[in-house]
C-alpha cells in the first residue's frame, strides 16, 4: 500500500492563532499521535511500529535522546516520537522518477515540509556536474565516484566527514575510523551546534562532558531547575519523570523566557487521570527571565549561598574542589544591582528561588539549547556547576548536572570518537588497536568546515545523515559555500533541504532506518545507542526495508573505505560489515567503558556507562579536583527599539525536520514565519497582532541580515524578547557569531528590528 505524498506545498505563514494551551499531552497527544501515523503508515503497520518504540527488544526511537525507564509502558513513546517514527516508517517512496520529473532547480525552490514529506528514498542518486536532475546510479559506481574525488585531494585535510546525532554506535565507531585512516580528524557533527557549550564547561569544571545524573536521580531529588529548556515539545517523556518526582515531594524551578505548556501542568496520557484533563502541575516557581540573563541569575543564586548561615557544603568544598577562595572573593565583588537588568527578574521571584535552593539537599540542574547558544554560553554553565559544587549537589543521589541532549545517540557518536579534536588517548587506542597511524592535527568543527569550503580549503563534504544546509547558521553563506565543493554526500533516509545545495557534483546515498531489519552476511544485526544519561542499549528493526537498494549505515561506511583505502588495509572492513558483533569487540579494546561490550548489551536495558565524579566524586580535570570558576557575569545590551531574539522549534518540528504546520501548545495553526513579541513591545513598535514584519538581525561588525515576511503574534514572552522557528531564521545568525570556547553559533541571543512589510511571501520565496 502506497501512501500518497502532498503535491501542493502549503503555505506557511498565514497561521491561525489562538490561545497558547496551559497544559501539554493527553487526550490530544494520542490523537494526534495515532492521526499522523495512521496517514504515513496505514493502521495496520502503525500498530506493529509503535508498540516496539523504545522496548527491551525493539528500536529506539529516532528522535530524542531521553532514556527509558526501568519499568516500561507498553506504549513508551510521545507524540513527537510517534511522529519521527511515522515519518522514517512511511509507505511514501522517493524513486527514480520523482527525480527524472522535477529538476534540482524545482526542488530547491520546496520547503523543507513539502520535501520531506515526499516519503523514503530508495536508491541511490547521482547529480552530474553541469546536469539538473538526479540520476539513479549503482553503489559500486558511487563509491568509486567518492573515491575518485578523495583521492584527486591534495590533503586528506580537504575533506570533511559531517555525523547527525542519529548515527548508532557501530556505524558512528567505523565512520570516524575510516576518516581517521584516510588521514584527517575533519568530523563536524550536529554536537557542534548544540551541547559543545555544555561539554566544553563540563570538561573544564568537572573532567566528564555528559551529565552526572541517572534517571532515577531526577525521581528522588528535592529540586529540580529546568534552564532553557521546553521538554513538552523536544523531549517529552521527561515530563513523565518531572511527575514522578513530584509525586515524590519535589519542587520545580522553571527558567525561561517563554511560558511552556509541558512545564505548567503534564496531562500523562498514560494514566486515566492524564486522558481526563487532570493531569499533574509541575512548575512551583517560573522564572520568567529575559534572554541571555541565566549567568546572571545563577551568580546571584551563588551570591545567596555563600551569604546563608551553613549554606555551603564547607567539607565538600575542602575536599573535592579547586579555586573557591577565588570564585568567592569574585562573587563578592559583584553588583548585585546589576541583577534585575540582566535577568528582567522580580527581586521577590529570586529570593524565592534563593529559598528553594538552600533548603534542597539533593538539587539536579537541566538546560537544553535555550542556554548553549549564547555568546556567553559557557561561562552560564560553569555557573550552574559552580551552584551544584556551593552545595555539594555533585556525586550525591538525587543531584547533580542534566544537559538534556537532543537527538537519539547524539552523545553516544561523540563517545565513539566522532569529534574534530581528539584526545590523545583515543588515537593511541586506535593505532594500537589497528596498526594505522592517526592524523594528530585537530581537525574542523561545523563553523570551521564552512569557513573552509566558502574559502576553497575543502572540496569534499560528505555527511552521515542530518541536514547540513538547514541546520547550520547564515543561511546565504552556507549554501554558497557548500556550492564551491567539487563533491557533496548525503547518506540519507529522506530528502531534505541539502540535497537541494550541491556541489559540482552530489550523491544521495539511502540508508536503513531503525524501525529497519538489517541483515548481513552472518545474519540479522543489531546497533547499539547511548541516552543522555549515559546508558548504552540495544536497538532492532523488524521492519522490511523500504526498498532492496538501501544498505546499512556500517556497510556502507565499510564498504566506501574498502573502496577508498584499498583492499590489502589493515582494517578488516569486510569482516565488520558481515557482522556487527565484531565491531563492537573492537569498540570495547578502545573506548573506555565498553569492555565485555557484546556480553553487557546483551542484558535487558544494557548497561550504565562509568562517570567518575558521579560514582566516586572523583573529577579528572587538570587540577584532579572539581573546579570553581570566575568567568566575568555577561549579558546581551539591546539598544532602543530592538529586540532579542530567540530562534526555536514548533511542535511540530524535531530538529530541522517539520512534521507539520501546526505548534499546538502556543496556539499556532497552519504557519510557520511568525513571530513571537509581547503586547507591550508591540506596541511600542507599533505591530499589531497579525500584522507582518521583516526581521532584521544587527551585529557588530554593521552587518545586517533580513529574513522577510513574518506575521506577528503577540505573546506573553520576556519583555524585550521575541521568538521565531529554525530553520526559517537561521540566515539572521552570522557564521561569525559563535560561543566562546564552544564555537556554537549564537542563535538563542539575536538583536532585531521589526519592519513592517506588505504580508506574505510569494509562494516562490518559501524555500525553507
Amino acid at each position: 500500500m502506497k501512501r500518497k505524498p502532498p503535491q501542493a506545498d502549503p503555505v506557511q505563514d498565514a497561521p491561525r492563532v489562538s490561545a497558547p494551551r496551559r497544559s501539554a499531552a493527553g487526550l490530544p497527544a494520542v490523537a494526534n499521535s495515532l492521526r499522523v501515523a495512521q496517514r504515513q503508515m496505514g493502521a495496520r503497520r502503525t500498530a506493529l511500529t509503535l508498540l516496539r518504540v523504545n522496548q527491551a527488544d525493539g528500536f529506539d526511537c529516532p528522535g530524542c535522546a531521553w532514556p527509558e525507564p526501568e519499568r516500561r509502558h507498553a506504549a513508551e513513546f510521545c507524540e513527537n516520537g510517534a511522529k519521527a517514527v511515522a515519518e522514517e516508517a512511511t509507505l511514501r517512496r522517493v524513486t527514480p522518477a520523482f527525480f527524472a520529473e522535477r529538476p534540482v532547480s524545482e526542488l530547491a525552490r520546496r520547503s523543507g515540509y513539502w520535501l520531506g514529506q515526499q516519503g523514503r528514498l530508495t536508491h541511490p542518486m547521482y547529480l552530474a556536474e553541469g546536469s539538473d536532475h538526479y540520476e539513479p546510479i549503482g553503489w559500486e559506481r558511487a563509491f568509486d565516484i567518492v573515491a575518485e574525488e578523495l583521492r584527486a585531494l591534495d590533503s586528506p585535510d580537504e575533506a570533511l566527514f559531517y555525523t547527525s546525532g542519529r548515527t548508532s554506535n557501530e556505524a558512528a565507531f567505523l565512520y570516524q575510523l575510516f576518516a581517521r585512516c584516510f588521514g584527517t580528524n575533519n568530523l563536524p557533527d550536529c554536537s557542534n551546534l548544540c551541547h559543545e557549550s555544555s561539554g566544553a564547561a563540563l570538561t573544564e569544571t568537572l573532567g566528564v562532558g555528559k551529565g552526572s545524573v541517572l534517571l532515577e536521580d531526577l525521581h528522588h531529588a528535592d529540586l529540580i531547575i529546568v534552564a532553557g529548556q521546553n521538554p513538552g515539545t523536544n523531549h517529552p517523556r521527561m515530563l513523565t519523570a518531572l511527575e514522578k518526582a513530584k509525586r515524590n515531594g519535589a519542587r520545580i524551578i522553571t527558567v525561561n523566557p517563554l511560558p511552556e505548556a509541558g512545564l505548567e501542568r503534564f496531562d500523562n496520557p498514560q494514566t486515566l487521570r492524564g486522558l481526563a484533563g487532570s493531569g499533574t502541575p509541575l512548575t512551583d516557581l517560573f522564572l520568567q527571565i529575559r534572554i541571555g540573563g541565566d549567568q546572571a541569575l545563577f551568580r546571584e543564586l551563588c551570591r545567596r549561598v555563600l551569604a546563608a548561615e551553613g549554606g555551603v557544603d564547607e567539607e565538600f568544598v575542602r575536599e573535592h574542589t579547586h579555586g573557591f577562595e577565588e570564585f568567592a572573593a569574585a562573587v563578592r565583588a559583584g553588583d548585585p544591582g546589576e541583577v534585575p537588568r540582566a535577568t528582567g527578574l522580580d527581586p521577590a521571584d529570586i529570593d524565592r528561588a534563593a529559598d528553594m535552593v538552600l533548603a534542597s539537599k539533593r538539587t539536579v540542574v537541566c538546560w537544553a539549547m535555550g542556554l548553549t547558544q549564547h555568546r556567553h554560553a559557557v561561562p552560564t554553565i560553569r555557573e550552574i556547576v559552580n551552584l551544584l559544587l556551593l552545595r555539594g549537589a555533585v556525586g550525591r543521589p538525587g543531584a547533580g548536572v542534566c544537559p538534556v541532549r537532543g537527538h537519539s545517540n547524539v552523545q553516544g557518536d561523540r563517545t565513539m570518537g566522532i569529534v574534530e579534536k581528539p584526545s590523545p588517548a583515543l588515537l593511541d587506542a586506535l593505532e594500537e588497536e589497528f596498526g594505522v597511524p592517526m592524523p594528530r592535527e585537530h581537525g574542523l568543527d561545523v563553523v570551521n568546515a564552512i569557513r573552509a569550503l566558502r574559502d576553497g580549503r575543502a572540496k569534499v563534504f560528505f555527511a552521515l545523515g542530518g541536514n547540513f544546509v538547514a541546520a547550520s547558521p547564515d543561511t546565504g553563506v552556507t549554501e554558497a559555500a557548500m556550492r564551491r565543493a567539487r563533491l557533496t554526500v548525503h547518506v540519507s533516509t529522506k530528502l531534505n533541504r541539502s540535497h537541494c545545495v550541491t556541489g559540482a557534483r552530489a550523491l544521495i546515498l539511502p540508508v536503513l532506518g531503525r524501525t529497519e531489519r538489517d541483515v548481513q552476511a552472518s545474519g540479522e544485526q543489531f546497533v547499539t545507542v547511548e541516552d543522555s544519561m549515559g546508558v548504552v542499549h540495544a536497538s532492532r528493526g523488524r521492519l522490511a526495508p523500504a526498498s532492496e537498494h538501501l544498505l546499512s549505515e556500517p556497510a556502507l561506511v565499510c564498504r566506501l573505505a574498502r573502496r577508498v583505502l584499498g583492499g590489502d588495509h589493515p582494517v578488516p572492513w569486510e569482516e565488520f560489515e558481515a557482522d556487527y558483533a565484531a565491531v563492537r569487540d573492537r569498540i570495547a579494546r578502545t573506548i573506555p567503558g565498553f569492555e565485555d561490550f557484546n556480553a553487557r548489551v546483551a542484558r535487558p536495558g544494557g548497561f550504565v556507562l562509568p562517570h567518575a565524579p558521579r560514582d566516586e566524586r572523583r573529577f579528572p580535570t587538570a587540577t584532579g579536583k572539581a573546579n570553581f570558576t570566575a568567568a566575568p557575569v555577561e549579558w546581551p545590551r539591546v539598544p532602543p527599539g530592538r529586540l532579542l531574539l530567540q530562534t526555536l522549534r514548533s511542535h511540530d518540528q524535531y530538529n530541522t525536520t517539520v512534521y507539520g504546520l501546526d505548534d499546538r501548545y502556543r496556539g499556532i495553526e497552519g504557519g510557520r514565519r511568525v513571530v513571537l513579541v509581547h503586547p507591550g513591545d508591540a506596541a511600542e513598535l507599533g505591530l499589531p497582532d497579525g500584522s507582518y514584519a521583516d526581521l532584521t538581525s544587527e551585529w557588530e561588525d554593521g552587518r545586517e541580515r533580513t529574513a522577510p515576511g513574518f506575521r506577528v503574534v503577540h505573546y506573553p514572552t520576556a519583555r524585550g524578547c521575541a521568538a521565531a522557528y529554525f530553520p526559517e531564521t537561521n540566515v539572521l545568525v552570522p557564521l561569525d557569531a559563535t560561543a566562546e570556547v564552544s564555537n556554537t553559533p549564537a542563535s538563542k541571543s539575536v538583536v532585531i528590528r521589526l519592519t513592517p512589510s506588505r504580508g506574505p511571501l510569494p509562494a516562490s520565496d518559501k524555500t525553507v
